[in-house]
């Protein structure tokens, strides 16, 4: 029996930093009526906020909802609001060597983009996140610039022998995602065992990016069941599945 359902955000539950449509906002609410269900991803908590929690309406629920922003590097749960529970911040040091060694790794590879919007380069207290086109590039522009990911795996490559102690992963459109040695997805599922008590075997991890050097991938690697979806089309009838498995009295019926 399955008890916790694991999902990334963008490309999974919603299009890069897009709000979950209300097809999506039905099925989560559903979801976490019947089973316990955690988002890890790259984004920081303002982009959960704005993505998923202003848009579900089973707050009674929210009880069962765990947030882990910066791919697991933070850890929020609802009691009577919102509470931190952890963050692994870096140092002021440790943030100026990975911007650097950032820097130096996009010119080396020679694939600055000719236009962007906004900042590249985000800190996230505990995550660097790199987004090739800016923190505001329209998707279109997004999903057209990297969609096989070789961009950004040789910029990966060259970032794992300038700063092989830190981690490394690729996730969203045209992101970079630089994490404490070991605090990446696989942290958080540990976490998550941690916290809820609950073991990994009753988990389901659900996600886009689950191949090597994917920022979803470490989860699978944790030995967690996991299930590759290509958008969050897919992700709607996966999760449609999973309530008719665990919807013992037949609440969600025919709801979908």
């Amino acid at each position: 029996m399955k008890k916790l359902i694991v999902f990334d955000l963008d490309g999974t539950l919603a299009e890069s930093k897009a709000a979950i449509d209300k097809e999506m906002i039905k099925i989560l609410n559903a979801l976490i009526d019947v089973t316990k269900v955690a988002i890890i991803s790259g984004g920081d908590w303002p982009q959960f906020e704005k993505q998923v929690l202003a848009h579900l309406t089973n707050k009674k629920k929210f009880k069962n909802l765990s947030i882990l922003p910066t791919c697991g590097t933070k850890f929020y749960q609802y009691k009577s609001g919102w509470k931190k529970l952890y963050a692994e911040d870096f140092t002021e040091e440790q943030k100026k060597k990975i911007i650097g060694c950032l820097n130096d790794a996009v010119e080396k590879e020679g694939i600055k983009p000719e236009k962007t919007w906004g900042e590249q380069i985000e800190d996230r207290g505990s995550q660097i996140t790199y987004s090739a086109l800016g923190q505001q590039a329209p998707l279109k522009e997004k999903k057209k610039w990297d969609p096989g990911f070789g961009k950004r795996k040789k910029v990966q490559a060259v970032l794992a022998k300038t700063i092989p102690e830190f981690s490394v992963n690729l996730g969203g459109t045209t992101s970079i995602d630089i994490t404490k040695p070991g605090i990446d997805k696989a942290y958080g599922i540990k976490k998550l065992r941690e916290i809820l008590n609950i073991k990994k075997k009753e988990m389901i991890f659900i996600g886009d990016a689950i191949f090597p050097g994917g920022n979803d991938y470490p989860a699978k690697e944790a030995g967690v069941a996991s299930i590759c979806i290509k958008d969050p089309n897919e992700t709607k009838r996966v999760v449609e599945g999973i309530i008719a498995c665990l919807d013992k009295k037949g609440k969600y019926e025919n709801a979908f």
